[in-house]
This record gives C-alpha cells, structure tokens and sequence, in this order.
C-alpha cells in the first residue's frame, strides 16, 4: 500500500465495495445543475458593468453595488444553510434556493435603473448564496463516501464550467441581444433543474424540534457583511479611512462575541467546534490558500489582457477559456486519483504546479504572446484540478454526515472571505506597485537626450498625419509619453503581483504536509464518525 494511506480522506474497506446507483448520478446532476447556474450568473456579470454603466448613466462607484449587493447577500445566508437543510430537509432547502434565484434573475431582467437592479440582485443573492453549500452538502448526504471524491470531482466541473464561459457568453448577448438576457438565460436553466430535482431527489431525514439561533444569525450578518464591504471598499476609500476602520472594528468585535455565544450553544449556525478537527481546519485552511493564490490568474490577468494587451472582454474570455477547460477536466480525474494515490501527494503536486507557474508569470511584457500565456494557463489549471477538491473534500470527510451541512456552510464562507480578501490584498499591492514603477520611469526620463527628440519627432509627425495642427501635435507628445509610462508601469507591477500570488500555494504545501495522519489515527477517527452518525440516526428515530 502507498505511503499516502495515511491520507485523511481514505475510507474504510468495507465502504470501498459501494457502487453508485442510478439514482445518485442522475441527483448529481441536479446538483450540477444547480451550482453551475450560481457560478455562471457571477461570471457574466464581471464583464457586463461597462455596459450597465452606459445604460443607465451610473458612475462606477453606483455601479459597483450591482455586484457588491449581491455578494453581500449571498455570504450573510451562507451560515444560515446547514441549519435550513437540517431543519426542512435537503430537496426542500435546495430546491426552494433554487426557485428563489430565478425570480430574483426575473426581476433582475426587468430593472429600470440602477437602484432597482442593485434592489433585485440583493434579492438573487439571497437565494443563490444557498445553493454551493446547500449543494455540496447535499452530495454527501446522497453519495456513499467511498465514492466522494469522484463525485466531488465531477460536481466540480460546474465550479469551472461557468467562469470559462461566462465571459465570451457575457460578451456575445452584449453584442447581439441585450443586457437583460444576461438575466433571463438563468431561467430555463432554473426551471430545468427545479423540474427535475422535483422529480428525482428524494427528501433527508429532517430535525422538527431544531431552533433558529436568531442571535448566531444576527451576529454573522454583521461579521460578514461589514468585512467583505471593507475589503470591496478599502481600496477605494483607503484602508486607513475611518470608514474602512470602523467596518474592521465592527466585524472584529462581533466576531469574537460571535464565537463566545456560539461556543455555548447546543445547535450554533456557525459552529466553531468543527475545528477541533484538525483534518478539517488544516484543509480548509489550505484550500483558502489555494484561493488566494487562484485570484493571481483569474482577477489579475483579465486587468493585463484588456487594460495592457488591448483585448476585448470577449478577447479575454477567450484566452482564459483553456484554463477552465483544464481544470474542469482535471476534477474527475483527481477524484479517481486520490482514490489511489490519496489527497496528500495529489494536492502537493497540484499546489507545486500553481505556485511554480505563477511564479512564471513574473516575466509578464507588454510584448508577451496571448498563446505562452493561455498555454501556462492551462498548466496551472492542470493544478488547481488536481488540487482544489481533494482539498475541499478531505476534511468533510472525516465529519459525520449530521455535521456536514453545517460544515459545508463554514467552508463556503470561509473560502468566500479568503477570496474576497485575496482580491483586496492583491490589487493593493498591484496598485501600490504601479504607483511606484510610475514614479520610478518618471524620474528616469530626460527631455534632453537624443532618444526623447527622436520619440518627440515622430508623435508629432504621425499627429501631422491625422490633421492634427502643429500646436495640439507638440501638446500630444507628453500624453502619450505619460500614456506609454502608465502601461508600463502597470505591465511591472502586474508581474510583480502575480509573484507574491504563489506564496499562498507554497504555504498551502506546508498545510498539506501535517495532513498526514497515522493509520491508527484514521481508524479511529473513522470509527468516531460512524458512531457519532448512529448515534445521530437513533436520536431522530427516538
């Protein structure tokens, strides 16, 4: 046997027999349904904000909130899922999420103005925020655990799907349509699943006497929504701003009351004792890495493509396509992988993967080929596939399956705030960097050498060109230059962004190494969870 059957995720041998029904594949593809429809709603709308600034003559900052309003909203119900599902049932939980995100797209189509839109979008939010946990939680409930990380696997290929698409999908029903069908695609979507689920999901084991910790949900409102608006916020208004202060010291002050009211609590929506298990805290740490180490390809990159290479949005989706390709791909082979080899080796090989391709990227020019760059893309995906389920999965495996709605909810938000905060830290650091580089070529330039005369002649020669007069062509020649030193300078600061992006992955490395557990350890552990869940069984039945 491999040295990695000390790996977390290995089930126990008489699990390994199970096969999967017909059934289960045919829920799965609910589920699939499902979270692709979330994911691919967030994607077209990153491409989409120019447009809806010109519809309704909004400013950027006005704008903003049509994705800040639905984030916010979508990560205060994360919390709140696992109760829900344990309360009401799965089916019922998913599938009213579900309905509720497709009237909330259908106001959406119809908005008037910005106010309205951001109205609504708060409104999809509130129902899509239930659907990745609701849906991954779902998964363990339906599928033997023998077979959870193939299934994971292939679940995970919606988590990919969508943002490969949705840029190029976005941009086309710009184009072609309107913005307002960027919205109505959810429907049939929508509609197909929650025929469907109707259909074929059957309904789990639900809690009647469970109570709603109010307090708990309050309290997580306000954690969440106040940092992740600070972190949105914070580049904009100043991270010393005593906006941004305060929003910090809110979310930090009710966060340590958070935990000291959810400690006590028999049913907490947000419970912290997950964390005594170390499988799952050490692999949702690493996997809220392997999310700020993600950001480094897909938010920074798109700034590079459109604001240094030119390209369209479009353009762009295009060039980052393969790089979703990859990984969705990569995910049912991982989850056939780590049955084999295990989590361990399987996620440092992804990890090292990522960190060492975006460790590549550092040498960025305005000059590189779209081609090198899509072709390390799809390496790097190659990674992010090899590792990101594996990791998500390890730790939810070794809980038993009353605790996993509540534990997928904790891992959702978790990794919403790490990406959220990888966004902020990044783009800090890119901006900060560009400022610097700016600085830097400003000073080195001379108006008195040979070069700047010649670059000086020949701007002025080429407005003369365009029937630009003599004065307005001489008044050109420092706007482009100051127009040639900004490009350059966020080109620099780019490629140095994109480097401090693989720290993350290196350190999720070292995360993943302590990962390894004796085979004693796992055989109690796994006993620990089969009892916990028979206890769990008798007490619903009593």
């Amino acid at each position: 046997m491999s040295t990695t059957t000390a790996d977390t995720a290995t089930p126990a041998v008489e699990q390994q027999e199970e096969k999967i029904t017909v059934y289960q594949w045919l829920a799965l593809l609910v589920l699939i349904l499902g979270t692709f429809l979330a994911i691919l709603d967030n994607s077209l709308m990153n491409v989409a904000i120019p447009k809806l600034m010109a519809v309704f003559g909004s400013t950027s900052t006005e704008i903003e909130w049509v994705v800040t309003g639905y984030m916010l909203a979508s990560a205060v119900v994360v919390p709140m899922g696992g109760f829900l599902a344990d309360r009401f049932g799965y089916k019922t939980t998913f599938l009213s999420t579900v309905t509720a995100f497709i009237i909330g797209s259908v106001l959406c189509g119809i908005a008037w103005s910005d106010t309205s839109l951001t109205i609504f979008r708060i409104i999809q939010g509130l129902g899509g925020g239930f659907i990745m946990p609701v849906g991954m939680a779902m998964l363990y409930q339906i599928m033997p655990r023998s077979k959870i990380q193939v299934a994971m696997g292939i679940w995970g290929i919606a988590a990919m799907a969508a943002p490969a698409m949705g840029p190029t999908l976005s941009g086309y029903l710009i184009d072609n349509f309107s913005w307002r069908y960027l919205f109505y695609i959810n429907v049939p979507i929508g509609i197909i699943a929650v025929g469907l689920g109707l259909i074929i999901l059957k309904e789990t084991p639900k809690r009647a006497g469970l109570k709603f910790d109010y307090v708990g949900s309050i309290l997580c409102m306000i954690v969440f929504s106040t940092l992740l608006l600070a972190l949105t916020d914070g580049q904009v208004e100043g991270w010393t701003s005593f906006y941004i202060v305060s929003l910090f010291f809110i979310s930090i002050s009710s966060f340590i009351l958070l935990i000291y009211i959810e400690l006590g609590k028999d049913n907490p929506i947000m419970d912290f004792r997950l964390f005594k298990n170390s499988v799952f805290t050490l692999s949702l740490a690493a996997s809220s890495f392997v999310m700020i180490s993600m950001q480094g390809g897909i938010y920074m990159m798109p700034i590079f493509l459109q604001n240094v290479t030119g390209l369209t949005p479009m353009q762009t989706g295009l060039v980052m396509m393969p790089q979703s390709i990859a990984m969705a791909f990569m995910m049912p082979v991982a989850g056939k992988l780590v049955s084999k080899y295990g989590v361990v080796p399987l996620s440092i090989l992804g990890l090292a993967i990522i960190g060492f391709t975006t460790l590549e990227m550092h040498v960025l020019s305005q000059q590189t080929s779209t081609h090198w760059i899509s072709g390390l893309l799809v390496i790097r995906g190659i990674g992010i596939g090899l590792c990101m389920m594996p990791l998500s999965s390890a730790g939810m495996n070794t809980l038993p399956n009353h605790l996993i709605g509540r534990a997928s909810s904790v891992s959702n938000v978790v990794r919403n705030v790490m990406a959220s905060l990888g966004i902020a830290l990044l783009t800090s650091i890119m901006n900060n960097k560009s400022t610097q580089f700016g600085v830097r070529f400003n000073e080195s330039i001379s108006t008195s050498t040979p070069a700047f005369a010649d670059f000086q002649t020949n701007v002025v020669h080429r407005y003369l060109e365009l029937g630009t007069d003599a004065s307005s062509a001489s008044g050109g020649v420092i706007g482009v230059l100051f127009g040639l030193v900004q490009k350059e300078a966020l080109t620099r600061a780019i490629a140095d962004t994109l480097m401090v992006s693989a720290v993350p992955a290196f350190i999720a490395i070292i995360l993943v190494i302590f990962m390894r557990k004796r085979k004693k350890d796992q055989a109690a552990e796994q006993q620990t969870t089969k009892d916990s869940d028979a206890q769990h069984h008798v007490m619903i039945e009593m």
